[in-house]
């Protein structure tokens, strides 16, 4: 099942998702969650999504649990999100669709919004996109978000697609500061089949090129970005050994993963 983004996000990868390797595994992990387009393309699977950023636990957590009735009360005329009667995860929700790609929710319509929201009503806020979010949220109730970090979640055998804000084009997002050598060995460590993005230039992994993608229209119209990856299934060469990977976690100190990971791996035997 393939379901269209809930939110406008910076980074989002909806429309290449089906270029990146499919899904191995039930249970996909997304560890820097975003708008989990990826996930989007296999909704029907089991879904665990993690962030550290509590506006994105916050969308999700709404989106997971609302009802479409709900959805569809949410005022489609909106000029300021703070008159708006509903909790503040739905002010979210409906800022992040008052502009175009970024990382944290408007407050009120871009100009891009105002100039083209009526040539293009399913791009920005408005009926079309609260009817197509109230026809997809019963889809997610079996997903979840946690607000946590990455290096807290424990490595079950998964899909784990590791999309984190970018070594060098990612300081739009609010938590950035990462150690990406640490993550790289984290990756690394995964059991299951591990896809990691990046952008080029990126060295924290040995990325190989991927796609070039088309970003947002801008006044210089619309940017390239030079998209890398790194995958765990390439015969091998560029995962972990065993003893590596228990040094590796035995450095991230003060994490005690016991309680969840009894948790993912009871859900995958259900």
């Amino acid at each position: 099942m393939e379901l269209r983004p809930f939110f406008s996000f910076f980074g989002s990868k909806w429309r290449v998702a089906t270029k990146y390797p499919q899904p191995q595994h039930d249970l996909i992990i997304e560890p820097f969650a975003g708008g989990a387009t990826f996930s989007l393309r296999y909704a029907e699977r089991l879904i665990r999504l993690y962030d550290l950023d509590p506006v994105i636990v916050g969308v999700w957590d709404y989106l997971i649990h609302a009802s479409a009735h709900e959805i569809l009360a949410l005022p489609a005329d909106v000029a300021h999100v703070d008159d708006l009667k509903v909790c503040q995860e739905a002010r979210w929700l409906v800022g992040f669709w008052l502009n175009k790609g970024t990382t944290q929710p408007s407050k009120s319509p871009s100009r891009w919004m105002r100039d083209y929201q009526y040539r293009q009503p399913g791009t920005y806020w408005g009926p079309t996109i609260r009817e197509r979010i109230a026809s997809q949220v019963s889809h997610i109730r079996h997903w979840t978000i946690k607000q946590a970090s990455y290096d807290s979640i424990p490595s079950v055998a998964a899909t784990w697609f590791v999309d984190p804000p970018y070594q060098e084009a990612g300081r739009h997002f609010k938590f950035h500061n990462i150690d990406y050598p640490l993550l790289g060995e984290w990756c690394r460590c995964r059991s299951g089949q591990v896809i990691v993005c990046e952008n080029q230039g990126a060295t924290w992994l040995p990325f190989r090129p991927f796609r070039t993608i088309k970003g947002l229209e801008g006044k210089r119209g619309g940017k390239k970005s030079v998209e890398v990856i790194w995958t765990n299934d390439e015969g091998g060469r560029h995962t972990a050994s065993e003893e590596e990977c228990q040094s590796h976690m035995q450095a991230l100190a003060g994490i005690d993963m016991n309680s969840e990971t009894i948790a993912i791996v009871g859900e995958q035997s259900l």
